[in-house]
């Protein structure tokens, strides 16, 4: 699929300045779709973007994209997005884009996101394989140029992310914070599991490939690429492979079973005949630690700073994806640390 063209002049020049953010989008909706149109609102998410419902007067539905600049990098949805359309992706079309405001309109893939048809009752297997295949091709394509803007997946991000953990979800189980040694410790046993990983920067990584952020298209055909509509992927960096594949396959949302995770691990090395399992399991292993201890953070966050406390609900799930990476034999010590530091990490309260 390749992107329509973009149209990025700037919307009524300075009279925005005095314009409320509710008039601005509205402005701007009418500036590409036509007098009168009416966005609807759409479900918000853990993120500052919000997107809306627009029916132009020809008919057609798009999504707007509200994505405050203080808040959101819009530069980055469309770096990505191009990446992706360039090499056949179906990741949504650009009609029209204004930087300086942060909005932009884009295709509307529908409402068959993956959760709502699991949710639905629809077929497990059938939905993840084909989020496996996408994965599997997305990890044989050429990197970005190095000109692109891209960023790597570095360890000095890993431990930003892994520092959530002690920085919000440790105060949350035990009532205070960790010493200033306590968070050493942590963050020491953390960066002793990066060196090899963080050095895997071999392909793009979307971050957040989960089944919220993956759709059914119907309008494509049945098991082809352009079926798996792709979302939310602005984050993406240079990284590992394991990261996205322990992302869907270890939902902080959704519970999967054993036998399905093996099923698609198996569907996703077979897809790469050159992939050392042994590897990737490793760092399958040491990317679902930080990832688990950074949104164990994030939902306590989310909860005490930003009011949301609708993802305390998911903690325990999460604790238990962790306390399973930590099974590890080179996480162990982490595990026993945690348990001595932090008991009660793995029990969080039922929300």
């Amino acid at each position: 699929m390749s992107s329509a063209s973009l149209s990025s002049e700037p919307l009524l020049d300075d009279a925005t300045d005095d314009m409320s953010r509710d008039q601005a989008r509205q402005a701007f909706a009418e500036q590409h779709l036509g007098a009168g149109v009416e966005p609807v609102a759409l479900p918000a998410d853990a993120s500052f973007r919000r997107y809306y419902r627009v029916v132009s007067d020809g008919g057609t539905s798009w999504l707007l994209m509200d994505a405050p600049p203080e808040h959101e990098n819009l530069a980055a949805y469309l770096r990505v997005a191009g990446y992706l359309h360039t090499h056949g992706f179906s990741a949504p079309a650009i009609k029209a884009q204004d930087l300086a405001q942060g909005f932009a309109l884009i295709e509307d893939f529908g409402d068959q996101t993956y959760t709502r048809l699991l949710n639905a009752g629809a077929e497990e297997a059938p939905l993840y394989a084909l989020a496996i295949d996408a994965l599997a091709a997305l990890h044989q394509k050429p990197l970005p140029n190095s000109d692109a803007g891209f960023d790597l997946y570095n360890k000095e991000r890993l431990l930003t992310e892994a520092s959530l953990f002690p920085d919000w979800y440790w105060a949350y189980i035990k009532g205070e914070g960790p010493t200033s040694a306590e968070r050493s410790t942590f963050m020491g046993l953390v960066e002793a599991q990066l060196d090899a990983v963080a050095n895997r920067q071999v392909c793009v990584v979307l971050r957040d490939y989960h089944v919220d952020n993956l759709m059914l298209r119907p309008d494509q055909a049945a098991g082809s690429l352009e079926s798996c509509g792709l979302l939310d992927f602005q984050d993406a960096l240079i990284g590992a492979k394991a990261y996205d594949l322990m992302s869907l396959l270890e939902d902080a949302r959704r519970d999967l079973s054993d036998d399905l995770v093996a099923a698609m691990i198996d569907r996703y090395c077979a897809a790469l005949p050159g992939t050392d399992r042994d590897v990737l399991m490793a760092d399958y292993k040491i990317l679902g630690m930080t990832r688990h201890a950074k949104i164990l953070g994030i939902f306590v966050r989310l909860n005490e700073r930003d009011g949301k406390p609708k993802y305390l609900k998911h903690l325990p799930r999460v604790a238990r994806l962790l306390a399973r990476s930590l099974t590890a034999p080179s996480l162990v010590p982490m595990a026993q640390f945690l348990d001595d530091a932090c008991p009660g990490w793995r029990n969080p309260p039922q929300v």
